[in-house]
């Protein structure tokens, strides 16, 4: 059974430290590869705005990196709209990086590898950055509707480590899955401090004070729908994920810890 910490309160790094203690997200990281923290910066927003992530979330995955003798780490993201690197200054990435000695990096500058999803359903071939493709991933995304994808959580994050972007959206949900399938996250830990209800990009800002955690990507995806009361059967990229033996999106399969469901859940407007 799948285990999905949700916590709620207002120290975000100590939130994401008890989040993955308690999932023991440390037995999902191998120490002889490098860690790749891969945040949503789908443009240079501040994360009060409910689209970006909170460097406050960031760094808690350092902590708890650092505290399992976690050495090379790395920070990376490729913005779909706008600078990496200055997204990054705004969130106050580079601030983070700075104290606790880790590399950023701009993904969309990294060098591409071009692969083939294995069994892929519409992604026949796809660039994606080299340190994605070579490193544990932990996906730090924002907990924020989409509107073509229902949700945008840790498996949809990943699009930030391929290009071209814009080659994703035909098939949106069919190549979400198949990138997973290449670039699956070992660790997710939605940022639900500020969220965004309405829309992925422009959305409204919604007060939630929540990290969601875990080592199933589509499980920790389908708790955090539905704490938008979103269903997770309704999101179709979470439904072939679990087709695709990504993980599972069943709620009755999945081991919640710290706070239940019911007890943070609120609907999101979209």
């Amino acid at each position: 059974m799948s285990k999905v910490a949700i916590i709620r309160g207002t120290d975000p790094p100590d939130m994401v430290v008890r989040a993955l203690e308690m999932v023991s997200a440390s037995e999902a990281v191998p120490v002889e590869k490098p860690v790749l923290i891969k945040p949503n910066y789908v443009n240079t927003q501040h994360p009060s705005t409910g689209i970006t992530t909170d460097s406050r979330v960031i760094e808690g995955v350092v902590a708890f990196l650092r505290k399992h003798d976690v050495n090379e780490i790395l920070i990376g993201e490729g913005t779909g709209f706008g600078d990496t690197i200055e997204a990054f200054k705004v969130a106050g990435v580079d601030s983070v990086a700075k104290r606790w000695k880790v590399k950023i990096m701009d993904l969309n500058s990294d060098e591409l590898i071009e692969v083939s999803p294995p069994n892929a359903r519409t992604l026949k071939r796809v660039k994606i950055a080299k340190t994605a493709l070579e490193s544990t991933i932990v996906s730090v995304p924002k907990l924020k509707v989409h509107g073509q994808a229902t949700v945008t959580l840790s498996l949809k994050n990943m699009m930030g480590a391929m290009t071209p972007k814009g080659h994703m959206h035909g098939h949106l949900s069919e190549n979400i899955v198949d990138l997973a399938s290449v670039i699956k996250p070992s660790i997710s830990v939605i940022d639900g401090i500020i969220a965004a209800e309405e829309h992925e990009t422009s959305g409204s800002p919604v007060e939630m004070n929540l990290v969601i955690a875990g080592t199933d990507p589509v499980a920790v995806d389908a708790v955090g729908a539905a704490v938008m009361m979103i269903p997770p059967e309704s999101v179709k990229h979470l439904r072939l994920a679990e087709e695709s033996g990504l993980g599972t999106y069943h709620l009755e399969r999945i081991l919640i810890v710290g706070e239940p469901i019911d007890r943070v859940r609120k609907e999101f407007k979209r």
